[in-house]
């Protein structure tokens, strides 16, 4: 929804970056002038704080700015139905009376029922219904009430880079301020190098902790580098946590998708870690409905009832049927072995974009969760007065390699450089994430598409 208000807001943004102190005069067709009432009342600087004003990289490359068959692996939306039991639940919900009404702002009890039945033995937990969960319009709301209800105006968040793009304006709207540190990426010597070879520097992480410092973010399987946290760095983020009372948001919504039979850590599981942790879910990511925005929070009471009384100003509450298929997802998977099989499809698909990398000879790294591959474009090569489209100039190098592969190969991707802060965004201007969350027939056609990058190597 912010990337939509944001695009509204994008043709009027020049003209009010600084507004006059008077009025300007237009000038009609007879010749009269008239006051020109476009700028009449400031828009909140905190617009511009959390570029939600700049021109977004989804507006750039979206299908209406490239050609017809460039074929769309940037945004991370699947190309696939969700299962078809839980549209199935989906439509028995909506031929109900119940679930067509108001839920409760808490979530309807059967899909927190649902909740506490998978999540709990995750978490070595017997969650509480009424005070441990709460079921939110996506996991990005959840996230913005979590903010909303911790953030005091000046409040730092610490959040490590490259970082989901919604994290800043939702920070900064809420009166916060982000501080970045950087994951390094591969070393160089790394023939074959994986999202576990993206390492974080604890003495950097150290020293970004201020007095003001109030929360720090994990995303884990981390989108956009596909980075499952080890055990060990998770303890040494608890550490600091514990040492400097920071409450801690674990964005783990592609916990369903860890390959290569990684270990997925919830970092409230650590010893002192529940009571200051948050851990963020999504049925969007995990039955293939990004649409349907039902997301879930869990955690200790002093967490969740401030939240849900943020939540509750901000969305009332969540949509009511979808509430009900989720739900039905949930009580459905373990019988089904859906996750399992879901685990063996996404991990084709990922199998066929390292295929097209490698016959290219080209780096990436290989994603031990999400389903995004990190490729590096360095090695592309690109006239310098090629026809770039304003919107690309003045940006990183990637965002024109990126723009040029999907112009001249056919493939889109997203310049990595748009998930850094200004001060580190030379370290995503290596790359181009592509994502996988597409059927196999798709991949393949994106796969020999991609072949055609060959003569454009250095």
């Amino acid at each position: 929804m912010l990337a939509v208000f944001a695009s509204a807001l994008r043709s009027i943004a020049p003209p009010l970056a600084k507004c006059p102190a008077k009025s300007a005069m237009a000038t009609l067709p007879n010749g009269l002038s008239k006051p020109d009432r476009s700028n009449l009342v400031p828009f909140s600087s905190r617009l511009k704080e959390g570029r939600a004003l700049a021109l977004d990289v989804w507006t750039i490359f979206s299908a209406a700015n490239l050609p017809s068959d460039c074929i769309n692996l940037g945004q991370g939306y699947m190309n696939f139905a969700p299962p078809r039991w839980v549209t199935d639940a989906a439509e028995e919900a909506l031929n109900t009376v119940a679930p067509n009404h108001y839920s409760h702002p808490r979530g309807r009890i059967r899909l927190r029922e649902a909740i506490k039945a998978f999540y709990g033995p995750q978490l070595n937990n017997d969650l509480d219904v009424e005070s441990e969960i709460l079921v939110t319009s996506g996991a990005n709301e959840g996230q913005y009430s979590v903010f909303t209800a911790f953030l005091e105006h000046g409040d730092e968040v610490i959040m490590f880079e490259p970082f989901f793009d919604q994290y800043l304006p939702s920070v900064t709207f809420n009166g916060g301020k982000p501080v970045y540190v950087p994951l390094h990426p591969p070393k160089a010597s790394i023939e074959k190098p994986t999202s576990d070879d993206w390492t974080i520097d604890f003495d950097e992480l150290r020293r970004a902790v201020t007095p003001k410092t109030k929360m720090i973010i994990v995303n884990t399987p981390h989108n956009p580098v596909g980075k499952v946290f080890r055990r060990s760095e998770l303890e040494a983020i608890a550490a600091i946590a514990e040492e400097f009372n920071l409450l801690v948001m674990s964005d783990e919504v592609y916990d369903c998708l860890v390959f290569d039979g990684k270990e997925h850590v919830r970092i409230a599981t650590l010893p002192g870690m529940w009571d200051r942790t948050v851990t963020v879910g999504s049925a969007g990511k995990a039955f293939a409905a990004t649409g349907w925005r039902i997301g879930w929070l869990i955690g200790p009471k002093s967490i969740i009832q401030p939240t849900l009384a943020a939540s509750t100003r901000i969305v009332f509450c969540s949509n009511s049927p979808l509430q009900e298929a989720a739900a039905s997802g949930l009580e459905l998977a373990k019988e089904k072995k859906f996750f399992e099989k879901q685990l063996e499809e996404y991990a084709e698909r990922r199998a066929i974009l390292c295929e097209a990398f490698d016959k290219l000879g080209l780096k990436y790294t290989l994603p031990e969760g999400s389903y995004f591959i990190l490729l590096d474009i360095s090695e592309v090569e690109f006239p310098e007065d090629y026809p770039f489209p304003s919107s690309v100039l003045g940006r990183g190098r990637d965002f024109r390699a990126c723009w040029f592969i999907a112009t001249e190969v056919g493939v889109s991707s997203i310049p990595v450089s748009e998930f850094y802060c200004e001060d580190h965004a030379t370290i995503g201007e290596a790359y181009g994430r592509f994502a996988f969350c597409k059927d196999v027939d798709t991949l393949c056609k994106a796969a020999e598409k991609l072949q055609g990058l060959k003569k454009y190597l250095k």
